[in-house]
């Protein structure tokens, strides 16, 4: 029987919902209407800038913004590793401290970080790689490329190893190429003026010991019990000298 051409005629559109293609402009504006999900917009960093008190954690000084630049105009960031304490603190809140000190005092342009290991015992002052990744990761995009550098003052042979060996697989390629290791004081001046960020008498005082025996740097103490530290006395035989003072008048 042929069918023929009226107004109840219709037609069959097919669609591979597998191949990813959006059947929406196929539907009636009726359909679109009743399959489209209202869209609810946020702002990403609203839950980043978090009103929590943190008045705790800025007593410890371990986290602030320096007044000061480094000599390409970056400014500073200054973390002391042994200020915080690491068993007392969640990842998660020190995420959210971390990013609203960063959103709320951070004024435009580029920054720099310098870090300072000095003294740091993993067990009571590390948060761990891992949780330096996330919180990196979770940095808007922007905020990353502002980071140009980190300046990580007084590494230690541990550190310079798991950087060395993990660090490319817990740390991104930005991150990790941004690292430059600081072993000295007199190495930091060079990057920037003596001043431009304070510096605390510990971990001046860990650079004179690291100066005054170099070996440190390597995991090899060479005088443990600081024996180098005790005056000399005039007599170096000790009692054989009187020994060696008869043997002398009797030849």
């Amino acid at each position: 029987m042929a069918s023929s051409s009226s107004a109840d005629d219709f037609s069959v559109v097919v669609l591979a919902s597998d191949l990813g293609i959006d059947a929406r402009p196929f539907l009636s504006p009726s359909d679109q209407d009743r399959d489209t999900p209202e869209e609810n917009w946020h702002d990403c960093l609203s839950h980043l800038a978090s009103d929590e008190d943190f008045s705790d954690l800025e007593a410890l000084h371990f986290f602030r913004l320096e007044h000061g630049c480094d000599n390409s105009g970056y400014r500073i960031f200054r973390i002391v590793g042994k200020y915080f304490p690491a068993p007392v603190i969640s990842g998660e809140r020190l995420k959210k401290y971390v990013f609203n000190k960063i959103f709320t005092e951070m004024p435009e342009g580029p920054f720099c970080i310098v870090y300072m290991h000095s003294t740091v015992q993993k067990e009571d002052n590390s948060p761990g790689l891992t949780i330096l990744r996330w919180i990196y990761e979770e940095l808007p995009t922007d905020y990353k490329d502002r980071l140009q550098i980190v300046y990580f003052v007084h590494p230690g042979l541990r550190s310079r190893l798991v950087f060395a060996t993990l660090g490319r697989f817990f740390l991104s390629g930005g991150l990790y190429w941004k690292i430059k290791y600081v072993s000295r004081l007199q190495y930091l001046w060079e990057d920037m003026k003596k001043g431009e960020l304070e510096i605390p008498e510990f971990v001046n005082d860990h650079d004179d010991v690291l100066e005054h025996r170099p070996l440190t740097d390597y995991g090899i103490e060479p005088d443990p019990l600081r024996l180098t530290g005790i005056p000399s006395t005039p007599y170096s035989y000790g009692r054989y000298e009187d020994v060696w003072t008869s043997r002398e008048c009797t030849s």
